[in-house]
């Protein structure tokens, strides 16, 4: 099989470690079978789809519609370097899968209007799967209704028309959506168990996922949650395109 490629943009090394980590485990992929670039870390290097089943793309402390002037020089370059791949995998209609910040880079790209109106705090959120979501090979195997963990600052308020909605929430109405036959981007986290979370909600329990002082409470909440068929959509992604 060829490896997939997870475009990553952590920039804290126990969040991205513990990012390539979920992906292993949740898509049962073995080292070798996932090539990471830490985006973050320096120019994107030259990137042949061809080596490659597919691509994913992980969480990141970014927000694609944060105010240009705000926006550091990392995040500037990164959001240009995907776009700029997302040119040629648009085009191919290759396997793509965007978790959380999926959805600012595939929907922003696509034309989706992107900004905080849909944000919500790290939790356990009920996420119901349209007709459309019914009927999609990556959601085989997943109920009508389920719960997934969330943490976004920002979210697709309104899709392209020539996008498809597959699931929704009821704080958030875009939670997964499909572009062409092959491209993805969930606003939940497919990859992400409960400890994983945890590990996330300790390295970021400053930067404004929940209200101040409340990460033990957090924690408390989502260890508390049973959240079991959203890695189901890593797991169907990897087996539906590993080649």
């Amino acid at each position: 099989m060829k490896p997939f490629l997870l475009l990553a943009s952590r920039d804290d090394d126990v969040a991205a470690d513990g990012e390539h980590a979920a992906f292993l485990r949740g898509g049962g992929l073995a080292d070798h079978e996932l090539h990471r670039v830490r985006m973050e870390a320096g120019p994107l290097p030259r990137i042949d789809l061809d080596d490659y089943s597919g691509v994913i793309v992980g969480g990141s402390p970014y927000c694609s519609s944060d105010p240009e002037e705000e926006k550091s020089d990392a995040q500037v370059r990164v959001e240009k370097e995907i776009s700029g791949l997302l040119d040629e995998i648009v085009e191919r209609d290759m396997p793509y899968l965007g978790a959380c910040y999926g959805v600012g880079t595939l929907g922003v790209h696509q034309g989706a209007v992107v900004d905080t109106t849909y944000a919500e705090q790290v939790s356990a959120v009920p996420v119901t799967l349209t007709d459309a979501g019914r009927a999609d090979p990556l959601l085989a195997g997943v109920p009508d209704e389920f719960r997934a963990f969330v943490g976004h600052k920002e979210a697709c308020t309104v899709l392209p028309e020539h996008a498809v909605l597959l699931a929704s929430s009821p704080t958030c109405p875009v939670q997964m959506f499909r572009v062409r036959t092959n491209l993805y981007a969930t606003q939940f986290h497919p990859e992400l168990d409960a400890a994983a979370l945890v590990e996330r909600i300790r390295v970021y329990e400053d930067s404004g996922y929940f209200p101040a002082g409340q990460s033990q409470a957090v924690i408390d909440e989502v260890s508390r949650a049973v959240v079991t068929h959203p890695g189901t959509v890593l797991r169907n992604f990897v087996l539906r395109y590993g080649r």
